[in-house]
């Protein structure tokens, strides 16, 4: 086992920073259940410490040329990629997922979006707004100091996700790590001050909702970027709008995935499989609700039976594994009650189910037949490897019980008929879709949803407008022209 303990807990102006008076966060490492590395809790002084820095720096980095904040993201994206092997390395210690996942999901796609928002910083201009004699022209300006709030199950990406669009347009930014898995964003750091990024644009702090409270209602923080649970973003959202923060909130979702009667069986089984098992079910867009014609789901769960069989379940740092633990003992724990719930309620144990026995938080890859719509495990987001297979009859039928939800995150559909796969996604209430394919996000397209799964948007140009704003003003050419 290669030591991962990192250099220091967080990354405070450019360098490495400890204080072990910070409560211990032990790093356990999910394929044995093991410590690997510790880091602390960031100290009042030392959220104090980032937040000083941060807004001493900020001015200096919004006034350079976009085109000069841009080449440092695309170096960087340019380090990531060299580095990628030991990045994934990390990333599979920090969260479980097997190699040959973390390998070409998680800091290529952080390299990505590094490159994409860099190549953006140049254009970000405003716009000239003739009057006739008079004229406006708008301003685009940085917020200032943005918080970013991250989840556990893609550490890299979602660093990257919210550092590339807020440092292109200017803005500084600290960002928290779970506490699950705190190692990765710690890397990002380095390489962005490695790439040239001033000291105390991108900060690093270690801690829980300890640390995390004090920096979502600070005054001095302009906007708080979170991407969790539906329950913590409801508390985060209510305590920014409380100052009148600027928000961006990426929470979860139950999201359906519509397989028609005229869909290609195995492409609609390979988007089951990347909806409800690519890292180990720990997805917020996972497409978790399948629904399946009446008159193909024995077809369906057949071909699907066949395809589960190839699961390769074991160290995730093999790269013939395709399956590996959950991230914490905490989590399976959760999974394991809903699929009990699942065999309480009336639904059908299709395939897996079990703990597996040994070291680590593994469970098996699991399928509910036979589940209706009110059953728990159709209605709550899991976050684990469970799937739940639906049956139905007809389009408007399926359209009105996949919108049944207070979420809104993403939704799928399978179809030979492209004209009911547009006018299907145009009914369903998500804000990322895919049509014969699932789960995919490229930094190209706007990802958010909507409803109870969020604000805002990540990626693409939308991103800008939520980590910019605007600035008009009017330019009178000619004598003012009052009443009195």
């Amino acid at each position: 086992m290669i030591d991962i303990q990192p250099e220091a807990s967080h990354y405070i102006n450019g360098a490495y920073v400890e204080d072990t008076s910070g409560t211990a966060i032990p790093v356990i490492y999910p394929a044995t259940g093991a410590a690997v590395a510790r880091v602390h809790a960031a100290t009042p002084a030392l959220i104090e410490q980032a937040i000083e820095a941060a807004r001493t720096a900020q001015p200096a980095w919004a006034a350079m040329s976009g085109t000069e904040r841009g080449r440092i993201l695309r170096r960087a994206a340019d380090i990531i990629r060299a580095r990628n092997h030991e990045l994934s390395v990390l990333e599979t210690y920090d969260t479980g997922k097997p190699m040959q996942e973390t390998l070409v999901a998680d800091a290529t796609s952080g390299a990505d979006a590094l490159e994409y928002f860099g190549g953006l910083a140049g254009s970000l201009t405003g716009e000239h707004i003739p009057l006739g004699g008079d004229w406006v022209y708008t301003i685009r300006e940085a917020l200032g100091l943005c918080v970013g709030i991250g989840a556990w199950n893609y550490p890299t990406q979602i660093a990257c996700w919210k550092a590339a669009p807020a440092l292109a347009c200017g803005n500084a930014m600290i960002f928290k790590p779970s506490e699950v898995t705190p190692l990765c964003a710690l890397k990002v750091a380095e390489i962005l001050t490695e790439a040239g990024l001033p000291d105390g644009i991108f900060q690093v702090l270690q801690g829980a909702g300890e640390v995390g409270a004090p920096l979502v209602t600070d005054p001095r923080v302009d906007k708080v970027s979170l991407t969790g649970s539906v329950p913590t973003g409801k508390k985060v959202y209510a305590a920014a709008a409380a100052q009148m923060k600027h928000v961006t909130m990426e929470l979860g979702g139950k999201s359906p995935m519509v397989v028609f009667e005229d869909a290609n069986i195995d492409d609609a089984v390979g988007g089951a499989i990347l909806g409800n098992f690519y890292s180990s079910g720990q997805v917020c867009s996972n497409g978790t609700r399948v629904f399946v014609h009446a008159s193909i789901k024995d077809a369906f769960l057949a071909r699907l039976k066949e395809r589960l069989g190839s699961v390769v379940i074991g160290d995730p740092l093999d790269e013939a594994v395709n399956f590996g633990p959950m991230v914490s003992e905490a989590q399976r724990a959760i999974t394991l009650d809903y699929v009990a719930q699942g065999k309480a309620g009336g639904a059908t144990l299709f395939h897996g189910g079990k703990a597996i026995e040994g070291q680590g938080f593994y469970i098996e890859p699991t399928v509910f037949s036979d589940v209706t719509d009110d059953m728990t495990i159709a209605r709550e987001e899991i976050f684990g490897p469970v799937m739940c297979v639906l049956s139905f009859e007809d389009e408007a039928e399926v359209i009105a019980r996949a919108n049944a939800t207070d979420y809104g995150l993403s939704a799928g559909v399978f179809t030979a008929d492209l004209t009911r796969a547009h006018r299907v996604i145009g009914q369903l209430q998500a804000g990322s879709c895919f049509i014969n394919t699932y789960n995919l996000a490229p930094v190209e397209a706007p990802f958010g949803g909507v409803k109870a799964s969020g604000v805002g948007r990540e990626n693409s140009k939308a991103a800008i407008e939520h980590y910019s704003q605007m600035k008009s003003v009017y330019v009178a050419m000619g004598p003012v022209d009052a009443p009195f």
